[in-house]
């Protein structure tokens, strides 16, 4: 589990691989958000779902537990990035849904841009001799 004191969020992080035995993983600040913003791409989801989203998306490497998800979600949604409406969820209880405004579309696209020049400059390091 790692604790960001930047974003106050605690993040467990399971490494789910089939050769591997799960064990936490870190974050690197930031991700957390881009992982939400990525997974409401598609369309608003509940908290829930979000939180299943990313665990689908990231093929079980992340779990992102309620105490870490609710959080963000509400720091996003007061950033601009994000908006929410009251529905019903696939098994008919009220929930709060959340969905990408136009802002959150532009994060979404800012934030890509600097995982991948991350990503790419530690592939870089990882391969130097």
């Amino acid at each position: 589990m790692t604790f960001d004191t930047s974003r106050r969020t605690l993040v467990q992080i399971v490494d789910r691989s089939p050769q591997v035995k799960p064990k936490p993983t870190n974050l690197l600040q930031g991700t957390l958000d881009l992982l939400i913003l990525k997974a409401l791409a598609t369309g608003a989801l509940h908290g829930l779902g979000v939180s299943r989203r990313i665990e689908q998306i990231t093929r079980g490497t992340f779990v992102v537990k309620p105490g870490s998800l609710f959080p963000a979600l509400h720091r996003m949604e007061e950033a601009g990035w994000l908006e929410s409406f009251w529905g019903d969820s696939e098994n008919n209880r009220r929930a709060k849904f959340y969905a990408l405004t136009k802002a959150g579309k532009n994060q979404l696209e800012v934030e890509s841009e600097q995982w991948e020049t991350i990503a790419l400059a530690m592939t870089n390091a990882l391969k130097a001799t």
